[in-house]
């Protein structure tokens, strides 16, 4: 199968991401963007300090409308999620929850920073302690451990069959799945054990010890990963080496062009730090995406 080779593949759709695609399409460089506008924080929610839209506006509607644009400058939409990001022959090779993987000469992460949370009691007591939120992070530090996933998106599903290679057991917590059928067939070949329901509490005193489901259920387990959505930026930076911000190591480092310390790669929006704020983003966006148009364009050239 031959690999889709662009000029610049951004994660996230939400207003970084599309201003990012609208301004790097415009340069006549190939783009394409991947992810879901329902997953943008922007979608449930409504503007009214935007300038030059008067009124109250629609996040859902000005997503649409902003991928609709963006699409008229020529740029591709994928709705897949990431899976993960490595380097090879000097470009950025992306793996999609299908199974597929494309090529891309630049990078721009703009996916947001929020991890969804549970909220369950146990949760926040035990985090850190057998509580994570990130299977590339700490999936080392259970080595033949009895572990849970929680999350019906594909990083629970890859984060469960990652766990594999390092846990002597991998339970996965959902009511429903909704992944692509190919990484739907590769969980459904593994040794993962699925279990359907919710979590509903965290036991443990000084180290998480079980699960209670919905149902009444009591789970054993040393530790659980919720992962409630697709792979975030903490995630995908730690897998291609991309430096976090050295305060909080919530968000990714970036200069006044939105560059990582990675060549190549840019990140634009909430992930980059507060405010968070859409006008912040789409500035953020519209940067990152003629640096990153700039820097595939040169690379080109000298192909």
């Amino acid at each position: 199968m031959s690999v889709q080779t662009y000029d610049v593949v951004i994660i996230g759709t939400g207003p970084a991401g599309i201003q990012a695609a609208i301004h790097a399409s415009r340069r006549k460089t190939r783009v394409l963007m991947l992810g879901r506008i329902e997953n943008s924080a922007l979608h449930e929610a409504h503007l009214e300090n935007y300038a030059f839209v008067p009124g109250v506006a629609s996040g859902a509607d000005l997503l649409r409308l902003g991928v609709e644009q963006a699409m008229r400058f020529g740029t591709e939409t994928s709705r897949e999620d990431v899976l993960s990001i490595a380097l090879a022959d000097d470009l950025f090779h992306v793996e999609l929850e299908s199974g597929a993987t494309v090529a891309s000469r630049s990078l721009i992460f703009s996916m947001g920073v929020s991890k969804k949370k549970l909220n369950v009691p146990g949760e926040k007591e035990l985090s850190g302690r057998g509580v994570s939120y990130c299977v590339d992070c700490d999936a080392n530090f259970y080595r033949g451990a009895v572990v849970t996933v929680t999350g019906d998106r594909s990083a629970a599903v890859d984060g469960a069959l990652t766990l594999l290679d390092y846990a002597s057991k991998v339970y996965l917590v959902a009511e429903q799945l909704n992944v692509s059928a190919e990484l739907m067939e590769r969980l459904e070949k593994s040794k993962v054990e699925r279990i359907h329901g919710s979590i509903k509490q965290i036991n443990g005193e000084k180290m998480v010890n079980s699960l209670v489901l919905a149902n009444g259920q009591t789970l054993e387990t040393e530790g659980i990963f919720i992962e409630l959505g697709s792979k975030g930026a903490l995630e995908l930076a730690t897998q291609i080496g991309v430096q976090l911000d050295t305060e909080s190591f919530k968000h990714i480092a970036v200069d006044r062009h939105q560059s990582t310390n990675i060549p190549g790669i840019f990140a634009a929006g909430d992930i980059v730090g507060p405010p968070y704020q859409m006008a912040k983003a789409v500035g953020e966006g519209c940067i990152a995406g003629i640096e990153a148009a700039t820097y595939a364009r040169k690379m080109r050239k000298e192909d």
